[in-house]
């Protein structure tokens, strides 16, 4: 069986030209991978995130929720009653809904915030933040003041205002500020008053100010001498407005006409009282209603009763007259029994024309209920004729007789029906008949509903999770540095020659150099087995094989902007190629800010600047066998002009000369994004190494810095990616297309 592999070669690249990635895919494990790598910043943030919320919770104003139950009936007695079965066409019942908005009309709620004089606002001026706090656990007055500001308290200071009135321009506006004085004395102040008032506890302050008058009365006024506090007054609309947005009202129940009114407030007594007088003002208004109703009606029957009575007095009067002329008749069981028929179609007759005569006081001609009512007289006087024609069919004296205890009988009912209706609407006309009742009072709740601390710090919790798992992956992802090397040389097509990690040791080193310690201060020398020397130490095949091509033994060090560690790279290459056994010499060429002399414990005076001035000659400037097979050119004295000096011959005389007398001769430059110099050197050497570190240089700066050398005819060799951070886990997109680099220390076990 022959298997067959794809040998189609991968399309060229350009070194150090960018070309677009593979569509990235997301990845649990990636962000999985991000989310542990930026572990402290989650928690630090969840605990931020919790410490706000348990702060919240313990500091903020408790909040009570209390409520009221009103009951709204289905009808009450009224004059409608004498109307019989029709009486349901005019028993107009208002639902739910009607009577929730009435609850929240300006009438009801108005009317609440006058009594309850809600429109003033009073309060100790509490320290800010912690002062309701801690005048909830204080037992006493509070000394007045917070951090040299007068006037603060945080104990139990307590103010009532029985009346406050201002002019219309100074309500919803800055607060007013009463200062407690001696002897029951206070201090009113306000920013538009052209001088504060004085005033006494219990007696009238009155005080004419532009645009009206100020009217004030404090009844209670607890606090030491200094303490102030925050009074406003709003207007009454704008009040009652706040409170219509305020109280929640609904219906318990599907078409249960049993509402219920609810509010929030931090003053347990103030909460009772306002839902105490919605109740109040509902009722008494539903009261009023159906007293006005009651009244027009009654005035409608007050004028209609004389003349029924009238009509009633003639009919008994003409039968009596009857009676005494032809004595009385005896009725037989169809006359008795036409008799009852006419007497109830008779009344049904009168009832409905009378509620026509009602109805059209207040509809037209066309409406319904009124063509409802036509329709019922048509038909009772369509039953009446049918009952007119079989009594016209009876003896005359018979016949007579029927139609006069007829007319008697009717007559009685409808007087009797409207002189008991009349007397039903005097009640309700008195004000002590309505249809809504309060069926539960509101009450003092013992326990707040807000803030809800479990709730909070949960939620807390939660929020600060998903805030911190956002931050961190927004951090990630906004990154813009290079953070894995597989990076390069897919989207640069350079080779990456060496992956240095990050070297903890090399801190303490640079805290001993900005002490001033003399001596060798390189890793190479003082810590040799570190992981990031062992790295480098893969520089030497890479860089030999490189030299090897070009003829030449020197090999240039750089980076493409400043902190990238080309220094730290250069100082401990030279170390471990002269611990290998080869003649190095390291020149510092960066005359801008060059520092490996610090490294070495060497002055900095006396080196290549000078040499290139023609102030002293080169071997006069090396320092020679600083370490075992290493000497060192220091940059001299800083120049004023570092990229001429790079372009001179003298510079290419002291690299040839430097070329014969040594192995390998290691330049550090400045970078090549920063100055002209890099490419000025790089002319003079056989192999450049580009340093790039994690994180901190971009991609777009690896590709700029390829391309202003090659502008110069120059090619880099090779890339050392310095500074990786071996414990984190992500290492962007690349890391999980082409794998992630783990380091393990290896080290000789020692003999027994």
């Amino acid at each position: 069986m022959n298997a067959t592999v794809n040998l189609s070669p991968s399309p060229t690249t350009i070194p150090g030209v960018l070309r677009d990635d593979d569509s990235d895919t997301i990845r649990l494990s990636e962000y999985l991978d991000i989310l542990i790598d930026r572990k402290w910043l989650v928690a630090g943030v969840t605990c931020i995130a919790v410490a706000l919320g348990a702060a919240y919770a313990l500091l903020s104003t408790p909040i009570y929720q209390s409520n009221l139950l009103i009951q709204v009936e289905d009808s009450t007695p009224d004059a409608k009653n004498f109307l019989g079965d029709t009486a349901n066409l005019f028993d107009v019942k208002t639902p739910a809904s009607g009577e929730i908005q009435i609850i929240r009309s300006r009438m009801i709620m108005g009317g609440a915030v006058e009594a309850t004089r809600l429109y003033i606002s009073a309060a100790p001026r509490y320290i800010p933040v912690i002062g309701k706090w801690l005048a909830r656990r204080a037992n006493g007055l509070s000394e007045p003041g917070f951090l040299g500001m007068s006037g603060y308290v945080s104990g139990t200071e307590a103010i009532n205002i029985a009346k406050f009135d201002v002019p219309p321009a100074l309500e919803d506006q800055k607060p007013f500020i009463i200062t407690v004085q001696p002897d029951d004395r206070y201090i009113l102040t306000h920013p538009d008053l052209d001088e504060p008032l004085h005033g006494t506890i219990g007696t009238v302050l009155s005080q004419q100010v532009r645009g009206g008058a100020i009217v004030l009365i404090v009844s209670r006024l607890d606090g030491k001498p200094g303490a102030q506090f925050v009074v406003s007054r709003a207007s009454v609309l704008s009040m009652t407005e706040t409170l219509q947005n305020r109280v929640q009202l609904s219906e318990q129940g599907k078409q249960s006409n049993v509402i219920s009114a609810t509010l929030e407030d931090s003053d347990r007594a103030r909460l009772r009282s306002i839902l105490d007088e919605i109740g109040v003002q509902y009722v008494r208004q539903n009261v009023e209603r159906k007293a006005a109703e009651a009244e027009k009606t009654l005035e409608f029957l007050d004028k209609q009763l004389p003349d029924f009575k009238k009509q009633l007095e003639s009919s008994e009067d003409v039968y009596a007259n009857f009676r005494n002329k032809n004595g009385t008749i005896a009725f037989d069981e169809e006359a008795k029994a036409v008799l009852g028929q006419a007497v109830q179609l008779q009344t049904k007759l009168l009832e409905s024309e009378q509620m026509r005569r009602e109805l059209l006081s207040r509809f037209t001609e066309i409406n319904p209920k009124i063509r409802v009512v036509d329709g019922q007289i048509a038909a009772f006087r369509q039953e009446l004729d049918g009952i007119e024609r079989r009594v016209s069919a009876m003896p005359v004296l018979q016949r007579d007789a029927l139609r006069l205890e007829r007319d008697v009988r009717v007559n009685g009912e409808l007087y009797k029906s409207l002189l008991n209706s009349s007397l039903q609407l005097r009640l309700v006309k008195e004000g002590k008949v309505g249809n809504v009742r309060l069926l539960d009072k509101a009450t003092e709740p013992k326990r707040p509903v807000k803030p809800q601390k479990s709730l909070v710090v949960a939620l807390s919790v939660v929020l600060g999770l998903l805030v911190g798992v956002a931050l961190a992956i927004a951090r990630s992802k906004m990154a813009s540095g290079i953070h894995n090397p597989q990076e390069i040389e897919d989207r640069l097509g350079l080779s990456v020659y060496s992956v240095v990690p990050q070297a903890l040791e090399q801190d303490a080193l640079l805290q001993l150099i900005a002490t001033g310690a003399g001596g060798a201060q390189v890793l190479a020398v003082t810590a040799p087995e570190s992981l990031a020397i062992e790295s480098l130490r893969n520089l030497r095949i890479s860089l030999q094989l490189a030299m090897m091509e070009s003829g030449s033994n020197r090999v240039l060090v750089t980076g493409a902007t400043p902190g990238v560690g080309k220094s730290f790279v250069s100082s401990n290459y030279a170390v471990i190629m002269a611990q290998a056994g080869k003649r190095v010499l390291l020149i510092d060429a960066d005359l801008r800010k060059g520092h490996i002399n610090k490294s070495f414990g060497l002055p900095r005076q006396g080196g290549l600047a000078d040499v290139l001035a023609g102030d002293m000659a080169c071997e006069q400037a090396i320092h020679s066998q600083v370490l075992p097979n290493l000497d060192v050119l220091t940059t001299g004295n800083y120049p004023f002009n570092p990229a001429n000096m790079m372009l001179s011959s003298a510079l290419g005389d002291i690299l040839d000369g430097a070329s014969q007398r040594y192995d390998l001769v290691v330049i550090d430059s400045p970078p090549v994004l920063v100055a002209a110099d890099a490419a000025a050197v790089s002319a003079h050497v056989g192999a450049i190494l580009l340093v790039a570190r994690d994180g901190l240089t971009q991609i777009g700066e690896l590709s700029e810095s390829v391309k202003r050398l090659a502008h110069a005819n120059q090619r880099v060799s090779g890339v050392v990616f310095n500074g990786m951070d071996l414990s984190r886990r992500h290492y962007g997109s690349y890391g999980y297309k082409y794998g992630g680099y783990r380091y393990t220390e290896y080290k000789y076990k020692q003999a027994d």
